[in-house]
């Protein structure tokens, strides 16, 4: 597969699929640790029906996601998450620096 065909899969992944892989490591890091679903859900604070359904779907509030991440002790994980633009040269720095315009630009 070539560069386009890599990006073109990029670009059609949906929320859902991004959900659903969320759920399954989160699933096979219970596995490794050999907790079952109630386990993991009391151990987090999290109903377990909630824990189901995440499981099943990918779908589970922000706040309780963040729970079983602290009880799964991966929470270095979020750390990355909308991290702030590394840059490559002192010179991309100033650039940014330079402008003024502190908001998004409209669409």
């Amino acid at each position: 597969m070539g560069l386009s065909s890599d990006i073109i899969q990029i670009n059609s992944v949906t929320p859902a699929d991004i959900s659903k892989s969320v759920a399954s490591r989160l699933k096979s890091r219970r596995l490794e640790l050999n907790l079952t679903q109630n386990g993991l859900a009391a151990r987090a604070g999290v109903n377990i029906e909630t824990y189901r359904k995440f499981e099943r779907t990918g779908e589970i509030s922000l706040h309780n996601l963040v729970k079983l991440a602290i009880a799964l002790d991966v929470t270095t994980d979020f750390a990355t998450l909308f991290a702030q633009k590394q840059y490559q040269s002192l010179s991309d720095l100033l650039e940014v620096e330079n402008s003024n315009r502190k908001r998004g630009k409209k669409l």
